[in-house]
């Protein structure tokens, strides 16, 4: 018996047992490479991108006019309402005690939404994509997709935060704390120490033995919200590549700081990072940095009472 191919070509089939004993080491072969897919190999794939596989690119005008902090918002496909409540708020490009500030959306791909989002990019010029699964447990190579852009496309800027479209984030403190630090060997947030891995199937943070078998995660911050000087954003950038993958995020960022030998340091003496929901108030909101679970509508009305309140004098107000 004979197939035939294209180009009139052919070629007789084996006998079952010269099947067999041919197949079995190709067998061999390929079901390590399978299950090294799940790991070191997706993450090589969709990490160690080229310059031409970004999908959008937003204008940064890094090279003229380099920001002093970068702001990379992971956002789903379908949180439109999100991104622009975040953009008339505390995403908007400004300048806020003498220094340049904006925010960049890290968006995967999904056919369903892409032409929304070519529309959106066109109009407001901040989304960067690459074309992976926009999915929770690709949040990692979301986030190294935004250390590589900062990486390649905008070094010189002083500090990079990572936050999600559900927080509240003040920049102008943020800033000024900022302004108080070393620009260099900096990773600050809501820290996480003596934290280990879910071995609960059930929960969203689920770790199998086989993903990470260590009891103890390395000490982190919490994927709410962090900040990154840029020597240190490039170095886990640069380091991802050694370092095996892990669907968590802030994890996984911390599993690179421990090959780095970079210790999370506190921005103050006191909490300034949540990574809960504060209750609103004038006065809470300008000395915090972050809050979590804001939806768009609490965002716009926060944002809205804290600029009335410009003038308003708070308890411990020099």
């Amino acid at each position: 018996m004979e197939i035939f191919l294209a180009g009139s070509c052919s070629f007789k089939l084996l006998p079952r047992k010269k099947w067999f004993l041919f197949l079995v080491p190709l067998l061999m072969i390929f079901i390590p490479l399978g299950y090294l897919s799940q790991y070191s190999v997706r993450h090589w794939h969709f990490a160690k991108f080229n310059d031409h596989s970004f999908l959008m690119l937003p204008n940064s005008s890094c090279d003229t006019n380099p920001p002093f902090l970068v702001l990379l918002v992971t956002s789903a496909q379908d949180q439109l309402e999100a991104r622009l409540a975040i953009r008339q708020t505390w995403g908007r490009e400004r300048t806020t005690r003498g220094q340049r500030v904006v925010t960049y959306f890290l968006l995967g791909y999904s056919r369903e939404h892409q032409e929304q989002l070519l529309k959106e990019s066109s109009l407001h010029k901040d989304i960067i994509q690459k074309n992976f699964t926009d999915s929770y447990y690709n949040l990692t190579i979301k986030v190294l997709m935004g250390l590589e852009w900062v990486n390649r496309f905008c070094p010189s800027t002083s500090f990079v935060m990572k936050t999600d479209s559900d927080m509240f984030v003040n920049t102008d403190y943020l800033t000024e704390l900022l302004l108080g630090m070393n620009r260099k060997n900096i990773f600050t947030g809501f820290v996480m120490r003596g934290l280990g891995p879910s071995r609960d199937q059930s929960s969203k943070w689920y770790v199998s033995e086989q993903e990470y078998p260590q009891e103890k995660y390395p000490p982190f911050c919490s994927g709410t919200g962090y900040v990154l000087s840029t020597d240190v954003a490039n170095g886990v950038w640069n380091v991802s590549g050694i370092i095996p993958y892990l669907k968590l995020e802030d994890v996984y960022v911390g599993l690179c700081l421990a090959e780095l030998n970079v210790d999370p340091v506190e921005i103050h003496s006191k909490q300034k990072f949540y990574n809960r929901k504060v209750p609103f108030s004038v006065c809470g909101f300008r000395k915090l940095i972050t809050s979590h679970w804001v939806n768009p509508s609490e965002l716009l009305s926060n944002w809205k009472s804290l600029e009335d309140a410009a003038d308003k004098r708070c308890p411990g107000d020099k």
